[in-house]
C-alpha cells in the first residue's frame, strides 16, 4: 500500500544505488517497489529506473531518476537520531565513504549529493537542557558529533554520572 505522505528525493542518476546503500545502513528498512522508465520514453533509456519507494528506519521515501534538471541541497536532508556514538561513528563513515563530504555540527553530504545529519540522541538532551549556553560552543567546532567532548563541556562525565 503506498502511504499517504512519504518524501520524495530527487536524483540526476544512481536512485537504485543510493536506496541500496541506505537500507543497508537503517534497522526497519527495505525497498518496497521500482518503476521503470516505458518503452517509447523520450526522457530515458526503456527499462532504466524512475523510481525506487523505499522504508528507511520505519519513514517513507520515494528516490527519483529525473535526470540534472534539479539538485539536491542542503536545504533538505535525513536526520537520524543515533543511540551512541558507535551507531553515529558507523553511520558517519558510511555515509562519507567514496565521495562524501563532511560539514560541521553533525550535517555530511553522501557520495550521491543528499544531506545527512547524524545527532545523537544523547547530544540532542545535552544541547537543550540548562547546560545548553556551554555544550552549543563545544557543537558549533565539531563536523562528526562527539558525545563524550559534548559532556565535558556540558561538566557531565556520561549519562549516569556527574
Amino acid at each position: 500500500m503506498t502511504p499517504k505522505v512519504r518524501t520524495c528525493l530527487w536524483f540526476a542518476d544512481h536512485a537504485l544505488e543510493a536506496a541500496g546503500l541506505y537500507v543497508g545502513l537503517l534497522p526497519d528498512s527495505r525497498i518496497t517497489a521500482i518503476s521503470r522508465y516505458p518503452e517509447g520514453q523520450q526522457m530515458a533509456q526503456p527499462g532504466r529506473v524512475l523510481t525506487v519507494d523505499l522504508i528507511l528506519a520505519g519513514t517513507p521515501y520515494q528516490l527519483l531518476n529525473g535526470g540534472p534538471h534539479f539538485s539536491l541541497s542542503e536545504a533538505a536532508s535525513i536526520s537520524v537520531a543515533t543511540e551512541d556514538q558507535a551507531e553515529t561513528d558507523r553511520l558517519w563513515t558510511a555515509l562519507i565513504a567514496d565521495g562524501g563530504a563532511e560539514s560541521q555540527c553533525g550535517w555530511l553530504k553522501d557520495r550521491f549529493g543528499l544531506s545527512w545529519q547524524i545527532v545523537p540522541r544523547r547530544a540532542a538532551a545535552l544541547m537543550s537542557g540548562p547546560q545548553a549556553g556551554r555544550v552549543w560552543p563545544a557543537l558549533m567546532q565539531m563536523r562528526r558529533i562527539d558525545i563524550a567532548a559534548l559532556e565535558a563541556a556540558a561538566g557531565e562525565a556520561g549519562p549516569g554520572g556527574h
